[in-house]
Order: structure tokens, then C-alpha cells, then sequence
């Protein structure tokens, strides 16, 4: 008889890697099941432990047990985004809600919570916290900091977990969790269904005018596997949605496509009104038990920022600079609509064709110029060119570890000494059994284990242009930088360099998680980095300098613009999460409320963002949108160091590296910036760079 591949005690393929290309679905429930089994009688265990308890007993008894589990439901969830049919996604909600269960049973237990405080009041509790030490080199005293980190750390989360209510509320808190772990694979799927139902399929010329021939090429090509004999084909995901609505000339064509992308899971077959308002009771069911006024204040207490209150004063002070110069540059986009096509009010469908064709007018640039000097295999080599440029650290692809789709590529990380980092995986084209978007993460964290030191296993998953029957993939400055942000994930966890787990890599508070990622941007638009690996595709010749200028003079083109999208996303998070649930009985009228002083642009009756808003309502980011903007001022800040001295600068590289990529949640992460940057953030740095101060 086969042994579970998911339960197998040994891994005999290198790097201990995940056997894909023997996992099946009838695998995941026993292995489920099974390490669900283990846990609890690992847990049992620890509360019949007649020692006293100690970090190790304790602490790291809990962080480190429950292997098996882990193991089976990182694999199934990474998969469920990345690689799933309906028959997959099927057993989300069930695997969810036993997780939920078991979660809360660990962390409402009162023996449980009794050895884990006793740890705290032994080794934390008014003992002094330990600082960000200048060099590294003592592993001793960085151990302790980091064992110091974690107690806090279990205990707030223990405490933040319901370990301290009353015995019927504890019964309530874990209810509400495992109905709230079924509503978010189901929010998902969701906005899946909706954004694979559409198809756009055209015949006459007239109504593709304008689309450049790669794009035609690959919705050709779309036609063609969608079993159309000719014409063209469009869908919602991005990299057909977004060369669509910058280049074609027909408006209605534009119009019915932005209204489909704008109203996705919305009043449709698969409307997602119902379960954004129960995921919005329960979560303020939960918190209130907890003590809270809202979701956002529970939140908002485990952040950089602190609290609501200083978040949103941040975003205002964006805001009050930002939105007047949006408004300028709307203006400017409608004179230029009205001038060429007579257009009276310009609207959402319209913005993406006229901005560019601004661009175009101001800067003599077209984006889709690029292409060719961005094929994707040069992207992932340039990318690596320049990481190996700043850190000094070496990737090799491998064709000897097993992959769940023939898109994905792997790569083994290596660092300037030879010694290795860990395993990557890279899968970055669309298909109808993967989420929209692009994520990183991890297989398995890099730390102690009970059997021993592991490095990481990460992925970094997206939704570029795909090649064609002509054409190899030539992406798009913007997916070109996707590719850098979701390395600075990577890297994150790869040059992580700690001793648990629990604390690696990107395990670090939300709104600091998104520096590293965004940081790895700055250098596509560098001309000492671009002229490292930007080659034509057929020429192999570089950019010309004439159109290099003309991208580094147009970055902060519409900065404004984006600057308010993203504020706009970021209040209506907070506003969903700040409101009491019992006030919200239409979320269409919510959202628009919400959104009112944000609008540059007539409303469009029908669309929605909120029934497609993933990130909060079936992701991380609940009341922590604001974090990409937070995140973008360190960013900004932080990149200042680097341009002051050099991009390729070896000192600051390194104490990037040493304060911020490698220590993950071991200190504060404001400390490790004010290691890193010798002073607190510049809040205003975003701002600088943009352009608007």
C-alpha cells in the first residue's frame, strides 16, 4: 500500500522538497485528519507535563509541534491559490473550520495559557526589553533577544486569542472563528468564478483599434484556445484587461470591459454582498468579546502604526497634499479627451486611454515601447544580476525538484560564500485554476525545527502576459516590477537568519512586511541597473538612452492619481471596519459613502470594489490596507539611503540586509529601521519622491 505522500516521515528528494508530482487530492483530508490527530496528542501532552514549565517545554513546544498539520495544509492552501478546480477548492471551507477549531481550542485553554504566562512572568514581565545591537556577531545575546521576542510574543497572542475570557464567551470565540475561516475560501472562489465566467470575444478590426500587436497577438491567441475559429478574445485578469483599456479606441468596448472587471462578484451568480457583511458581524462579534470597540482598533494594537487614529492621520496628511494635484491632473486627462474625441465628461473607462495618451503627448513615451527590452526570462535574469550586484547572492535554476505546473521554474539561492539559502519557486502566468494577482509565499520557514536548522522554501506566484503561439512573454514596465516586488518578498525570507521560525522572514507586523518588497522596485528604474539586463528580445541591443530618459522622466506621471487609489482603498478598509455592522444594510451605499471624497471620477452604477476586495475580506490586510502606504514611507525613506551613497552601495546593501532582510520579527520593527536609517522614519520621504512636496 502507497504511503501518503503528505504523511510520509521521510523526504528523500533534494532539499527536502515537496513531492508535488505525487500529491493527489484524495491525499489532503487523512493527511488533514492524521495531523490533526498528532497535534492534540502532542498538546495533551504538554498539559499533563508534570515539569515546570520552561521556554523550552513550553514556548517552543507549541511553536514547534503540530509538524505534520503544517505540513498538509501549507501545501493544500498554496495550492489552492495557485493550482486548484472546483473539487479542490471544495475541501477549503471544511479544512479551514477544523483548523479555526483547533487553533482556538490551543489558544482558550486555561492550563495552556497558565504555563505559557508562567514562561512570561519569568523571562518578560518587567524585565528590560532587549535594543537592536549594532553588529551581530554575538549569537548568544541575539538568541536571547530573539527567545525574549517570542515569549512576548506567544503571550500577546494568547491574550489577543481569547485565553482570557469567560468559558461561555471562549465557546462563542471559537465559533465565530470557524465560521469565519469557511466565509474567506468562499469570498475567494468567488471572485474567481466571476473573473473566469467573462469572455469578450470580437471579430471586427474596428473594435480592437488602437490595442498594440502584442496584445492583439495573445487575445488572438486566447480565441484559439477558447476554440474560437478567429478574432479576438479578452478576459479579466490583468495582463488582458489593462493593454484593452490603455489602447482601444472603441469606447463601448472599453466601457463593457471595465464595468465587467468593476462589478466582479457582484449582484451576479456568484455576489459576495452577504458574506462581506456576516464576515464583518463576526469580526466585530469577536473583537468585542476581546474588549474592543472594532476590528480595526484589535488590529491596529499589533501594528507599527498603533492605532487607528495614527494611521489615518498619516493617510490624511497624503491626502490633503495628494488629492488637490489629482484633481489637477484629472483636469488635464479631460482636456486632452475632450480635445481629441469631443468627450464632455470623461469617465472610469476612459482615464486609462487619455492618461496615456497624456503621457504619450507630455513625454513622447509610450509604456508598451518596452516590451522588447522586458521578456520575461531577461526579467528574472536582470532581477537576479542586480540582487547578486547588491547582496552578492547567487541563483541557479534546478530541473530536479518537483513542480505542481509545467509553468513553474525552481531555483536553488546561493550567498556570496557558497553556502546555501534556500529554494525558490517561480510560477508568473494566469490560467483558470489560479487566483488573480501576485503573492508571495512561503512552503516552509527558515529556523529551528526539532530536527534542526532549516533554510526556507518560498514561491512568488503572479499573472503576467503569458507567451503566445508567435510571441515569447514580453511584460509590461508595471508586471516587470511585480516580478522585483515579490522577489523583495522573497528575499525577505531567503537571507532570513534567525533561530525560530515563528519570527522569520516576512513574520513580521503587517505594516512593516512590505518594505523589502517595495524597496526592490526602486532599482527598475535606475539606468545603472536596467543597463545591467534590459535587452532587446530579437536584438539583443540595450535601451536606447533617448527612451531610458524619457521612462525615468515620466515615473512620477499621474503620482497623485495612484496616490489617492491607494488612499481610497485604505479608507474604505478602515470605514468597513471602524462601523458598527449593525448600521451597514447596503453595501453598495457603503462603499459609495465611503469613497465620496476620494472621487476624481463619476461613480459607475453596477460596480463594486468591495465584492471583489480580496485583501481584507480573504486575505491579510483586514483594517491593514493602509500598510502598502505606510510601508511605501519606509520605502521611500529607507531608498533615500541608497541613492544618497549609491544604489549598489556594499556598506548600506549590507546593513539593509543585516537590520532589515535578515533579523525578521526579532526586534521592533521600528528599532531595526532606526538601526538600519540611524534615524526614525521621515514620514514625508513618500511625498519627496513623488513629486508632490
Amino acid at each position: 500500500m502507497q504511503v501518503n505522500p503528505l504523511l510520509r516521515k521521510e523526504n528523500t528528494h533534494r532539499l527536502k522538497a515537496i513531492p508535488f508530482d505525487e500529491i493527489k487530492l484524495e491525499h489532503f483530508m487523512p493527511a488533514v485528519e492524521e495531523g490533526l490527530k498528532i497535534a492534540r496528542r502532542e498538546i495533551e501532552e504538554l498539559k499533563s507535563n508534570p515539569e515546570a514549565p520552561t521556554f523550552e517545554n513550553t514556548i517552543l513546544s507549541l511553536v514547534n509541534g503540530g509538524v505534520e498539520l503544517d505540513y498538509a495544509t501549507t501545501v493544500y492552501f498554496n495550492l489552492l491559490s495557485a493550482h486548484s478546480d472546483t473539487e479542490f477548492k471544495a475541501l477549503a471551507p471544511k479544512i479551514s473550520s477544523m483548523l479555526a477549531e483547533f487553533g482556538s481550542s490551543i489558544a482558550t485553554d486555561p492550563k495552556i495559557f497558565e504555563r505559557v504566562k508562567a514562561v512570561y512572568d519569568a523571562e518578560v514581565l518587567d524585565r528590560p526589553k532587549p535594543t537592536v545591537p549594532q553588529d551581530f556577531s554575538d549569537k548568544e545575546a541575539l538568541q536571547k533577544a530573539e527567545r525574549y521576542r517570542l515569549i512576548e510574543r506567544e503571550y500577546k497572542s494568547f491574550i489577543r486569542g481569547g485565553a482570557m475570557l469567560k468559558a461561555e464567551d471562549k465557546k462563542r470565540f471559537t465559533e465565530i472563528a470557524m465560521e469565519s475561516a469557511q466565509l474567506s475560501p468562499r469570498f475567494s472562489d468567488n471572485v474567481l468564478n466571476a473573473t473566469n465566467a467573462f469572455e469578450l470575444h470580437v471579430t471586427d478590426p474596428k473594435d480592437v483599434e488602437g490595442i498594440p500587436e502584442g496584445a492583439l497577438e495573445a487575445a488572438a491567441f486566447l480565441a484559439k484556445k477558447k476554440g474560437k475559429e478567429s478574432g479576438w478574445s479578452f478576459s479579466l485578469q490583468p495582463s488582458s484587461v489593462t493593454p484593452l483599456l490603455t489602447y482601444c479606441k472603441n469606447r463601448e468596448i472599453r466601457k463593457k470591459v471595465s464595468t465587467a472587471y468593476s462589478s466582479r462578484a457582484f449582484k451576479d451568480e456568484w455576489d459576495n454582498q452577504d458574506l462581506v457583511k456576516r464576515t464583518l458581524e463576526l469580526r466585530k462579534e469577536r473583537v468585542s468579546l476581546l474588549g474592543y470597540a472594532n476590528h480595526a482598533d484589535y488590529v491596529l494594537e499589533d501594528r507599527m502604526a498603533g492605532s487607528v487614529q495614527t494611521a489615518r492621520d498619516f493617510l490624511d496628511r497624503i491626502y490633503e497634499i495628494a488629492y488637490p494635484a489629482a484633481q489637477k491632473e484629472r483636469d488635464a486627462v479631460a482636456a486632452l479627451a475632450k480635445e481629441l474625441d469631443g468627450i464632455e465628461e470623461l469617465q472610469s473607462w476612459d482615464w486609462g486611454y487619455y492618461s496615456n495618451k497624456l503621457k504619450e503627448k507630455l513625454f513622447a513615451f509610450d509604456p508598451e515601447e518596452l516590451r522588447p527590452w522586458f521578456k520575461v526570462e531577461d526579467v528574472i535574469d536582470g532581477l537576479f544580476t542586480v540582487v547578486n550586484k547588491i547582496y552578492g547572492i547567487t541563483m541557479k535554476q534546478v530541473h530536479d525538484v518537483p513542480v505542481y505546473h509545467e509553468d513553474v521554474t525552481t531555483w536553488e539561492a546561493h550567498d556570496a560564500d557558497g553556502s546555501y539559502l534556500g529554494l525558490l519557486y517561480i510560477d508568473l502566468f494566469p490560467r483558470d485554476t489560479k487566483r488573480g494577482g501576485a503573492w508571495k509565499t512561503s512552503l516552509h520557514g527558515q529556523g529551528m525545527y526539532a530536527d534542526g536548522m532549516w533554510r526556507p522554501q518560498v514561491m512568488i506566484v503572479g499573472s503576467l502576459t503569458p507567451s503566445t503561439d508567435k510571441t515569447p512573454s514580453l511584460l509590461r514596465m508595471d508586471e516587470a516590477r511585480t516580478v522585483f516586488h515579490e522577489f523583495g518578498h522573497a528575499l525577505h525570507s531567503l537571507l532570513a537568519d534567525g533561530y525560530y521560525h515563528s519570527l522569520s522572514g516576512t513574520s513580521v507586523l503587517w505594516d512593516f512586511v512590505e518594505l523589502p518588497s517595495q524597496i526592490m522596485e526602486n532599482w527598475l528604474l535606475e539606468e545603472e541597473a536596467l543597463n545591467l539586463f534590459a535587452r532587446h528580445y530579437k536584438t539583443g541591443e540595450p535601451i536606447p538612452k533617448e527612451l531610458l530618459d524619457k521612462v525615468i522622466a515620466a515615473k512620477n506621471f499621474n503620482a497623485a492619481t495612484a496616490n489617492i487609489a491607494q488612499l481610497r482603498y485604505a479608507n474604505l478598509d478602515f470605514d468597513w471596519h471602524v462601523t458598527d455592522p449593525a448600521e451597514i444594510q447596503d453595501v453598495e451605499a457603503f462603499e459609495k459613502k465611503s469613497n465620496q471624497r476620494f472621487t476624481l471620477l463619476p461613480p459607475v452604477p453596477g460596480t463594486n470594489s468591495s465584492c471583489a476586495f480580496a485583501h481584507i475580506f480573504a486575505g491579510g490586510y483586514a483594517a491593514g490596507y493602509y500598510s502598502y502606504k505606510w510601508a511605501e514611507a519606509l520605502d521611500a525613506d529607507a531608498w533615500s539611503a541608497f541613492t544618497e551613497r549609491g544604489i549598489f552601495d556594499q556598506e548600506t546593501a549590507q546593513n539593509f540586509r543585516k537590520f532589515i532582510l535578515s533579523r525578521g520579527n526579532a526586534f521592533a520593527p521600528d528599532e531595526l529601521f532606526e538601526a538600519f536609517r540611524g534615524r526614525p522614519l521621515d514620514a514625508d520621504a513618500l511625498l519627496k519622491r513623488d513629486g508632490l512636496l
